[in-house]
């Protein structure tokens, strides 16, 4: 028998040669450590609800506002879409990237290209979304531009989801 190194690539060596998190990977795991750190801060400060939803919100603004320009672009045309499609959910940070939580639970996600290095950024939903659709069906979906095709298909799913 040949021994082969292990490699992330080589299925036959699975889990021999797991080098750890990537450094984006590591990098968006501190992110989220930060944010709960942030968001334990706020419910113990003297805020009111309304203060504490504006903070979470302009810290999601703010980080759509620090992303490549095209990774921006999407970012801000979803944000959007949720705010008219679901008012109900609450911006937040969730591992660095703008999410939609009900009730403190994330429903759905936007992750910049960017993040990971992938070529397309992805509108992502947790087990939170009403989108059960029989034994399986998609939890994320790649963007790359949105027309108005597109906004409207996200804005009835968004309604779906919140359902």
């Amino acid at each position: 028998m040949q021994h082969r190194k292990p490699s992330a690539g080589n299925p036959d060596t699975a889990g021999e040669g797991y080098g750890g998190f990537t450094a984006e990977e590591r990098a968006a795991m501190k992110e989220h450590a930060q944010e709960v750190k942030r968001a334990a801060v706020r419910r113990g400060s003297r805020a009111t609800r309304a203060e504490k939803a504006a903070a979470a919100e302009q810290e999601v603004l703010a980080k759509i506002a620090e992303m490549p320009e095209a990774d921006r672009v999407l970012a801000e045309r979803v944000h959007a879409l949720v705010r008219r499609a679901a008012p109900e959910l609450a911006p937040r940070l969730w591992y660095g990237m703008p999410a939609y939580a009900r009730d403190g639970k994330v429903v759905c996600h936007f992750q910049g290209a960017g993040k990971f290095g992938t070529r397309y950024a992805t509108l992502g939903f947790s087990d939170q979304a009403a989108l059960d659709d029989g034994a399986v069906w998609p939890v994320a979906y790649a963007l790359r531009e949105l027309t108005g095709t597109e906004e409207r298909f996200l804005t009835e799913l968004l309604a779906r989801a919140v359902a």
